[in-house]
């Protein structure tokens, strides 16, 4: 038996050090050739790390959250035949050192090319040290909140005993000791979580933070009648939804963008505020702000100007669905001259979001909303939309932004001109 020791890459791009964000083995799993040990985090994106060989993890060589140099030591596995540790080389201190073996032996690690396993029989409630915490998704944290269940109480049966959301119901499904759905409960709580701030969270954390520091916010709200607009989509997807596929908003309104960018080129642009230099971009690269279990990603939909509405469309789904699962690559997520977010249904009222720096521009898209305006002297029902956009207004003077979300407002109210010359 040798010791096969795996280093941090390099990623690429002079990046010299990332971040630990998550281990999907753990000290005595079996792995496999290609199969994901853990996840990184550059300053751009989530990079998976896998094994090159067969073999069984006897250390790891990082906490997650901790920052490590590209050739570090990251993993060291043993392996059949001699390996590539030299017998002469010093071992460097990994943070978990092996432990003997459990009395059951780990199960083989199912790749991921497998197919889906059946959902968890019920099972009995684990226990776990107080100060461990499971591994889990932010969204597997929240359902477990809103539920009303001790995450270290549940046995997770995804990687390296990741609790994943069938764990939840199989808990749920063993019996009265578990808190009735929609049951009221009035029993005092003194359960406290930490959660460290890592990998993502982390990096959107020191973005926004930079943002609102650095930038000089101001924002701009203006509603718009999105009745006509509405009714477009709905006709066109009525009549070419089957062959095209279906129309969101989203289309509509990265048009809308690259029509009034034409006459507001100071909008699309980057500033280099050490450099003193704004870069106005000719190309419109839209960042669509889209929320992800790990957090808010902004993947890249590139030459908007060039894209039909139908083409938009698919990128943008594409791309929505590469960051949800994690795997929109660097250069999805980065490049982008002007940002367009989005809540949806939950979009409220008013928002105030924040710059995507170094752009200067970011348009938010509030809910539809059906309510009483009046027209020409009469009350009718219309449906309405705000817009919530901020500027930097280091770069761009207050009556510059006004005018060009009202150019924005009448290409929407007015759906025709979107397509005209």
């Amino acid at each position: 038996m040798g010791t096969h020791v795996i280093k941090m890459p390099d990623i690429g791009e002079g990046i010299a050090e990332v971040e630990l964000s998550v281990w999907h083995v753990k000290v005595g799993d079996m792995v496999v050739e290609d199969q994901v040990l853990a996840d990184v985090m550059t300053d751009k994106a989530m990079v998976d790390i896998p094994s090159p060989v067969h073999g069984r993890v006897i250390a790891l060589g990082g906490e997650p959250g901790e920052v490590m140099a590209v050739g570090s030591e990251l993993i060291r596995i043993e392996v059949e035949g001699a390996g590539n540790l030299k017998e002469s080389a010093q071992p460097a201190a990994p943070v978990q050192a092996a432990k003997p073996a459990p009395v059951a032996a780990p199960e083989p690690v199912v790749e991921k090319t497998a197919a889906p396993r059946p959902a968890p029989a019920p099972q009995a409630p684990i226990a776990r040290a107080p100060d461990e915490r499971p591994l889990a998704s932010p969204a597997v944290r929240k359902h477990a909140l809103d539920l009303g269940i001790q995450l270290r109480l549940v046995q997770g049966t995804g990687p390296a005993g990741r609790v994943l959301h069938e764990d939840l119901e199989a808990y749920l499904a063993q019996g009265p000791s578990t808190p009735a759905k929609g049951g009221a409960s009035y029993a005092e709580r003194h359960d406290e979580e930490q959660i460290p701030v890592i990998g993502m969270r982390r990096k959107i954390a020191q973005r926004m933070q930079e943002a609102t520091q650095r930038a000089a916010h101001f924002s701009y709200v203006e509603e718009i009648d999105v009745t006509a607009l509405e009714e477009l989509r709905v006709h066109l997807n009525e009549k070419h939804g089957a062959s095209r596929g279906k129309l969101t908003l989203l289309p509509f309104l990265v048009r809308a963008l690259v029509v009034a960018l034409r006459d507001f080129p100071q909008m699309n642009a980057r500033y280099d505020d050490e450099a003193q230099v704004i870069h106005r971009c000719g190309a419109v690269h839209v960042g669509v702000a889209t929320q992800s279990d790990v957090g808010l990603m902004v993947p890249v939909m590139r030459h908007a100007e060039a894209r039909s509405l139908w083409d938009s469309a698919t990128e943008i789904s594409r791309l929505a669905t590469a960051a949800r699962n994690g795997k929109a690559s660097r250069d999805e997520l980065s490049g982008s001259t002007i940002t367009l977010t989005s809540l949806g249904a939950l979009g409220g009222i008013v928002s105030t979001p924040v710059l995507n720096l170094p752009e200067v521009a970011i348009v938010g898209v509030n809910k539809i909303v059906e309510r009483p305006v009046v027209i020409k002297g009469q009350i009718v029902v219309r449906k309405m939309m705000n817009l919530s956009s901020s500027f930097d207004h280091r770069v761009v003077d207050g009556m510059d932004a006004a005018q060009f979300i009202q150019a924005l407002r009448g290409l929407l109210e007015q759906p025709a001109t979107l397509f005209v010359d």
